[in-house]
């Protein structure tokens, strides 16, 4: 059986490729190396169907002594993530030391990329919630400030759920139903249109679009 289409990679950044009809698109380059499952979860033992997948092999001091004898049959990875699965055939050909690569994917499959959004930092109104801000008129000491938000006697206190300055970003973002463009199993890059959560180098997840979202329902 085919290995699940779920990978786990980092973000190498942006640039564009040309269509055949001469159609200028912008995209996103993801490597994502070899894949190694390092546990099987049957129903019969933890009561659901998994997989446990580990990437980026990495120095035993990396990671701590839990993770190290956990991974002990392969060596020790720096990722450690999880994909349920729905059939129990899809587990037939796994085994635990099993390997794949981005070879799963195709040229126009659809996948949703899992990232983290740039940290900003502690922000004001403005940024973190678009406000417009005040006049930048003579005597105005505070124009980007969020204005009054309190009451008077009734209720007396300021009501819950003000957009007030907040720390803006940092947060697991979901980019659904994006077109891989390329796959390039030479170089283990997989090429994807448009834009994704996350800096240069950051962590990301692939998995096929929708496949959450069916999970869900059923």
């Amino acid at each position: 059986m085919p290995a699940p289409k779920y990978m786990l990679g980092r973000k190498v950044g942006m640039t564009h490729v040309f269509r055949e009809d001469g159609e200028q698109i912008p995209v996103t380059v993801i490597r994502s190396g070899p894949m190694k499952v390092a546990q099987v979860k049957t129903a019969e033992r933890d009561g659901y169907l998994a997989l446990q997948l580990a990437y980026e092999p990495c120095r035993e001091k990396v990671i701590s002594k839990p993770e190290n004898g956990h991974l002990k049959s392969i060596g020790a990875h720096r990722f450690l993530r999880e994909v349920r699965l729905d059939d129990p055939v899809e587990l037939a050909d796994l085994e635990v030391g099993a390997e794949f690569d981005i070879s799963v994917f195709e040229p126009g499959d659809r996948v949703d990329v899992i990232g983290t959004v740039k940290g900003r930092g502690f922000q004001g109104v403005i940024k973190a919630h678009n406000f417009q801000g005040k006049r930048r008129t003579h005597g105005c000491m505070n124009q980007r400030g969020p204005g009054s938000i309190g009451m008077h006697s009734q209720p007396g206190e300021v009501l819950k759920g003000q957009r007030l300055p907040t720390h803006l970003g940092d947060v697991r973002a979901t980019v659904r139903n994006l077109e891989v463009i390329k796959v390039d199993v030479d170089n283990q890059c997989l090429v994807i249109r448009g834009a994704i959560p996350g800096p240069r180098s950051g962590f990301v997840i692939i998995r096929a679009a929708g496949a959450y979202r069916a999970r869900q329902e059923s």
